[in-house]
């Protein structure tokens, strides 16, 4: 990563209070703004409401599962960009989350170092993605229009 700050906003979705406090806390630190969400159903309400860079989303939880809620988004939001997190993971809800649209998989205890360079590569991905959407549009406007 560079060495200026990496400014993101970021959606953090734990069922795990002191987990989300934690982690909340050390990306802050780092220069990110980060908003919490305890449940799949908030996270999904959240999402509706405002941008995010990434989406760290914990795999399993009460209530909806993190591979139902990442369907749910990415449903409603293609260009959202999810990374999983799991205290309980295995290759195959790895490999499940990965074609359910997820960019990464990455398992509990969170490296920080590593975490920082996924939500990096979430956010210019994302940015790719609306840059491709905005330069498509603008090509159908032009091409459009009788010159």
């Amino acid at each position: 990563m560079s060495n200026e700050e990496l400014k993101a906003n970021v959606l953090l979705v734990d069922d795990e209070e002191q987990f989300l406090k934690v982690v909340s806390q050390r990306l802050g630190m780092r220069g990110l703004k980060v908003e919490a969400a305890t449940s799949g159903e908030e996270a999904i309400k959240k999402a509706d409401q405002r941008e995010f860079d990434a989406i760290i989303l914990d795999l399993v939880m009460p209530g909806k599962s993190g591979i139902e809620v990442l369907r749910e988004i990415k449903a409603k939001h293609p260009d959202l960009q999810i990374i999983m997190l799991t205290g309980h993971g295995s290759i195959e809800a790895g490999v499940e989350a990965i074609k359910e649209g997820a960019i990464d998989f990455m398992q509990k205890p969170v490296d920080f170092e590593k975490l920082m360079k996924k939500i990096e590569e979430a956010k210019n991905k994302r940015f790719l993605i609306i840059e491709k959407k905005h330069e498509e549009h603008l090509k159908e406007i032009l091409q459009s229009k009788p010159w």
